[in-house]
């Protein structure tokens, strides 16, 4: 769990700039809002040379049930389960043509009352459940905690992920991707162990 991946999360950016990003050598891009997204997949497929080297798309914003066609029909990544019915719908609607959505469970790992993510004590159930389901793969957990001062702190509630992380793999699951950190805490997500990290505004600037 040594390599880390960059996702450079676009959303608001126009295809234009995930073209420019592309041609830097980024491949994996984030977008938080389904409509905008699946638009900009199909913008960007347009503007693509052919033999071009695949672009790598990650739903990483909250998913509601009437977006889950869209986003298993064009993205290859879901980064915000925190439900079952919203897994088994993304694996019905995988088209059969695709390889699995691959998936990471969103785990609300501070407490926080109006956050998204599954609590750590229904998480083991929840991830036995989408481990079983045949359009999907699992591949870790994702969280965004709420902001704390320090970065001892910050690290400290990373940690609790990554012990989530690590009890899954000790039940059986074959995970490897633990999502945390975004521009303003990467390095202490990194430091407990993060094997991705999601940042937007030191990659394309300040959202307008």
């Amino acid at each position: 769990m040594n390599e880390i991946t960059l996702l450079a999360v676009s959303k608001t950016f126009g295809p234009e700039a995930v073209i420019e990003a592309l041609g830097a050598g980024q491949s994996a891009f984030g977008e938080n809002y389904v409509q905008e997204g699946v638009e900009k997949v199909l913008a960007v497929r347009g503007l693509l040379p052919p033999g071009a080297a695949p672009v790598v798309w990650h739903c990483i914003g909250p998913l509601q049930s009437n977006k889950t066609r869209l986003v298993a029909s064009h993205f290859d990544w879901v980064q915000s389960v925190d439900r079952i019915k919203i897994a088994q719908r993304l694996s019905e609607q995988r088209p059969a043509g695709l390889p699995p959505l691959q998936v990471c469970i969103q785990v609300n790992a501070d407490g926080g009352a109006s956050k998204s993510g599954v609590s750590p004590q229904d998480l083991p159930g929840l991830a036995e459940m989408v481990a079983g389901l045949p359009g999907l793969r699992l591949r870790g957990l994702m969280s965004i905690p709420d902001p704390v001062e320090g970065e001892e702190a910050q690290r400290a509630v990373f940690l609790r992920v990554r012990d989530l992380f690590e009890a899954l793999r000790a039940r059986g699951h074959d995970l490897d991707t633990l999502s945390m950190g975004m521009s303003d805490d990467l390095e202490p997500a990194i430091a407990a162990g993060s094997t991705l990290v999601r940042v937007g505004r030191a990659i394309f600037g300040s959202r307008g």
